[in-house]
């Protein structure tokens, strides 16, 4: 590599490691991920996205104005050709506590799954489960996950396409036993830029033969039409990631989270005082408080 390559290879690696840490330490301060005294569990794949937030999180834990803990935790999943040296040597090269956990969840999914058939859903369950459970065991209060804005949105519109719902992954959930509370530090991060960055760092990538290849998953089809969109219309998965956060449940159609039938003649937006002293006509100053009302 020529000097002046090597060079801008490292301005532009200190360049996406600012941007990465400015926006992994917005999105744990908006959602309060982690705070003084957590013990985070970081699920390391073995991918660039968990390197990535893996390595991030352990740069602002050194410069982070509170005192948490890192254990880094691998679920082997006994997949044929498995590297299994690549992930403790590297670990141990960082110098970060972790833990390898062996379950041969492989076989069964195999042997569940029928042949040509996606498995990502009944693997993404065994791996929950098992990595919900370790979590209990080590005393971890918090188990970070390395999806970013890009998995947010695919989540987003598969739910909506397949799923016939608004829902998409959130950056921070308690899960439905509420043993355990999952957080995504990198919610604010492109996966573009995650890519970028982990080229230069030159993590020992582990590719997923079991689901991550497989041809005609969904959430390709709904990958390539965000990847076409970004290309041709640049900004438009900034401005659709926003929405997900300026949600006006009054502009939408779910008679649970708003309530239809009680809209009144005679007050702002038709919603009256809960004392019974609703305004008859809202002012411009009143505006904004009352969208803010909506919005929640």
């Amino acid at each position: 590599m020529s000097e002046a390559l090597e060079k801008a290879n490292k301005t532009r690696l200190n360049k996406l490691q600012k941007r990465l840490r400015r926006e992994m330490g917005r999105a744990i301060e908006d959602f309060n991920m982690i705070e003084d005294g957590d013990k985070v569990m970081v699920c390391l794949s073995g991918g660039k996205d968990s390197f990535a937030m893996l390595d991030i999180l352990m740069n602002l834990q050194k410069s982070a104005p509170i005192h948490f803990e890192i254990l880094a935790v691998n679920l082997d999943q006994k997949q044929p050709g498995f590297p299994e040296h690549v992930l403790p040597e590297y670990l141990t090269e960082v110098g970060v506590p972790f833990h390898i956990i062996e379950r041969d969840t492989y076989s069964v999914v195999k042997e569940v799954v029928p042949e040509g058939k996606t498995t990502c859903s009944l693997c993404s369950r065994l791996r929950r489960g098992t990595l919900y459970g370790f979590a209990e065991e080590v005393g971890a209060n918090k188990i970070a996950l390395g999806h970013h804005r890009d998995d947010i949105l695919e989540t987003f519109f598969l739910n909506m396409f397949y799923g016939g719902k608004l829902k998409s992954m959130p950056p921070k959930l308690v899960s439905d036993d509420g043993k355990n509370m999952v957080i995504r530090p990198l919610a604010y991060a492109r996966e573009k830029d995650i890519e970028a960055y982990a080229q230069l760092r030159e993590f020992p990538i582990i590719p997923c033969n079991l689901c991550g290849s497989q041809d005609g998953l969904q959430r390709q089809v709904v990958k390539e039409m965000l990847q076409t969109w970004d290309k041709e219309h640049p900004g438009r998965i900034e401005t659709m990631f926003r929405s997900l956060q300026n949600v006006v449940p009054s502009h939408l159609a779910d008679i649970e989270l708003f309530d239809f039938k009680g809209l009144q003649h005679g007050y702002a937006h038709g919603i009256a005082d809960p004392e019974g002293k609703g305004l008859k006509q809202a002012t411009p100053a009143a505006m904004p408080e009352m969208i803010d009302i909506l919005a929640l």
